[in-house]
């Protein structure tokens, strides 16, 4: 794979976990965690990082449940950093306010806004706005259908089944540029096609194993978008992680939090707790990018050509954390560990 070290983004994803306070422990109230969001997304600006995305959960331990709120509060208070969402549930939501809510992000922000669309992890939101489950393939396919045709900034004449139909209709604020739409996908050959059907670049939410397993999906998505002629599009991915000053003491905040976010999962799901041993296995050579900020630029800059992508988010916040852990995270991902990511992927560069 040749590499554009120039053209790398690095990026951070949160979806809204409440953290705890450093002094006491508590969780944070609902409140607090945005406002602390909010600081996060600052410091992230200041520190570099190209962008963040906001996840969409209706359920009790995140508070981001209207991430679009979010972004419009961070367009203002922030100067470079792309606003996105990591993902929005088109399926369960309505893709011409969606177009609306996005495009006025992208005014504020100076053209930063992006939206990454997505079937979530979680149907929550299903019930919640009224969609029926057995409908979820069916509303992806159309909806997605109708936001390419609503992105255009021309007007919209749409024929809905489970959406509404339109009749030459313009959607407003229009903006002079194409909006910035990117596709979450978990790595199934069906979504891969899609998107590359639609020519939006992709997302792939990297969790567990071995990472370079995602390379085929990189490799079909490219074959995709050259047999249908479209113009080639970036591929990304994202991971956990959890960074600090030496690799103990990040494994030891990866180990309580991310073990009791994938043991409430396993809970809800008939799976088993997570074993320490697996969780090592995901720090060595699987998932989790967690060490000193040497040690986890050492693996994305391994894992970027392994699977071939040009983006590359951390999932900083998973658990929720202490609110100083967070800060630390953030602060060492800009500050240290995306310039050795660049040196490193350089230095492989001239060596070859």
């Amino acid at each position: 794979m040749h590499i554009n070290v120039d053209q790398l983004q690095f990026g951070l994803d949160t979806f809204g976990d409440i953290a705890y306070k450093d002094e006491t422990k508590e969780r944070m109230s609902y409140e607090e965690s945005l406002r602390n969001i909010v600081e996060e997304a600052k410091l992230a600006d200041e520190h570099g990082v190209d962008a963040i995305a906001l996840g969409e959960h209706h359920r009790e331990e995140y508070s981001i449940s209207s991430p679009e709120t979010v972004l419009a509060a961070l367009s203002l208070v922030t100067k470079n950093i792309t606003l996105g969402t990591g993902v929005t549930v088109l399926s369960s939501d309505d893709p011409v306010r969606l177009y609306e809510r996005f495009a006025t992000i992208d005014a504020l922000s100076n053209g930063r806004a992006q939206m990454m669309i997505g079937r979530g992890a979680y149907t929550e939101s299903f019930p919640l706005f009224g969609y029926d489950l057995r409908n979820y393939n069916e509303l992806f396919e159309e909806k997605i259908a109708l936001l390419n045709e609503l992105i255009k900034n021309e007007p919209v004449t749409w024929k809905g089944n489970l959406t509404q139909s339109l009749d030459h209709v313009q959607v407003y604020p229009k903006l002079e540029k194409k909006l910035d739409v990117v596709v979450g996908v978990g790595g199934t050959p069906e979504s891969i096609v899609r998107a590359a059907k639609y020519n939006f670049p992709v997302v792939l939410a990297i969790i567990g194993g071995n990472p370079a397993r995602f390379k085929p999906f990189v490799d079909l998505y490219h074959k995709t978008t050259h047999e249908l002629g479209n113009t080639p599009q970036s591929v990304g991915m994202h991971s956990l992680g959890v960074i600090a000053e030496t690799d103990e003491e990040a494994k030891e905040i990866a180990w309580d939090y991310i073990k009791a976010t994938m043991d409430r999962v396993a809970r809800e799901r008939g799976g088993s707790p997570m074993k320490r041993e697996h969780f090592e296995y995901e720090v060595n050579d699987g998932a989790y990018f967690v060490g000193s900020p040497e040690t986890v630029a050492q693996k994305i800059a391994h894992t970027i050509p392994a699977v071939g992508v040009q983006r590359f988010n951390l999932v900083y916040s998973v658990g929720g954390q202490l609110q100083k852990h967070r800060f630390q995270t953030i602060r060492l991902y800009g500050e240290k560990v995306i310039p050795r990511v660049k040196e490193l992927l350089r230095e492989r560069i001239n060596r070859n």
